[in-house]
């Protein structure tokens, strides 16, 4: 790579492309949500490998994935692309607040589960805190702390390279529950967990932590997902599907505690012996100590207590 011609030809429509990429997984869903054609997404992406000199993405499952050089560079164009928020923002802003902001990252499937109540406890405690919360895939959320562009996350322990320059620490193990609406037909027998394939399902992208779950407990009991499966990282389009029609949602139980507790959505009778994923408190470790960071910290600890193998997570 040409440093110089590098700097001069790179445009921020390649670090927006690189950061659609990396959230979405997909080139068509990139190009949604970026409101541009998928050819011209994937010139733009093209332009990009010629400045660097390497792939940007690979096929991945029936998706895409970003390339482990181009992996290296996410975290730097995120950096980039928040700092021209930051600058545009403070251009924008006609006044001067004295409210002081915390910005958090977090998990989709933990902004539908525990995330509300911390936010809620969090702001009856500090009301004159402004919170900023961002909800994104894990390999996106590492990348955005690791540019220091949030100042704690609620994600996922990830192999040693994504968790470069990061702190972690255990919230609660959660598991893979099958749920579907209370009435479907699986709830009407005994129920096994290859029965359950035989109806539609819905689960995370291949690579992400729901998938790579299922896919160890399906390999022990010698199953294997549907060919017709639905493959989305919308959480809410996974739990509209299982509420309203027949559909089987492999989701992280702790997304799912609210709807389970109210008895809207109801986990198949099925038990696995996985131990599940961690989730945990991600903070970037260059940063300064922040006594407001440290109680939403304390906060975050306390509303996640109840998440433990006496609940759902089982």
């Amino acid at each position: 790579m040409d440093n110089q011609h590098f700097t001069q030809k790179i445009r921020l429509r390649h670090f927006h492309a690189l950061a659609a990429v990396a959230q979405q997984k997909s080139i068509s869903a990139a190009a949604k949500s970026l409101s541009i054609s998928q050819p011209a997404l994937s010139k733009t992406l093209s332009e990009l490998k010629q400045l660097c000199g390497y792939d940007i993405v690979i096929r991945h499952g029936q998706g895409v994935i970003l390339t482990h050089e181009a992996q290296q560079l996410l975290p730097h164009a995120v950096q980039i692309l928040n700092t021209l928020q930051h600058a545009s923002d403070s251009l924008l802003t006609k006044e001067v607040t004295a409210v002081q902001v915390i910005r958090l990252a977090a998990l989709t499937t933990v902004a539908m589960g525990i995330l509300p109540k911390i936010i809620d406890a969090f702001h009856q405690r500090n009301p004159s805190i402004q919170l900023q919360v961002a909800t994104l895939h894990n390999n996106v959320l590492l990348a955005a702390l690791r540019a220091q562009e949030y100042d704690l996350g609620i994600g996922r322990l990830a192999q040693a390279s994504f968790m470069d320059g990061l702190d972690y620490e255990l919230l609660f193990k959660e598991k893979i529950k099958l749920v579907v609406n209370p009435t479907h037909p699986l709830l009407k027998g005994n129920v096994s967990l290859a029965a359950a394939m035989n109806w539609p399902v819905v689960i995370s992208p291949e690579g992400t932590a729901p998938w790579r779950i299922a896919q160890r407990i399906l390999e022990s009991q010698h199953c294997q997902l549907p060919e017709t499966r639905l493959e989305t990282s919308s959480t809410s389009l996974a739990r509209q599907l299982a509420l309203n029609y027949h559909y089987v949602w492999f989701v992280p139980s702790g997304a799912v505690r609210e709807d389970l507790l109210h008895q809207v959505l109801s986990a198949l009778p099925l038990q696995f012996t996985d131990p599940g994923e961690t989730v945990g408190i991600i903070t970037p470790i260059s940063v300064s100590q922040n006594t407001t960071v440290d109680r939403l910290k304390t906060t975050i600890r306390e509303q996640c207590f109840p998440y433990n193998e006496r609940t759902f997570l089982e």
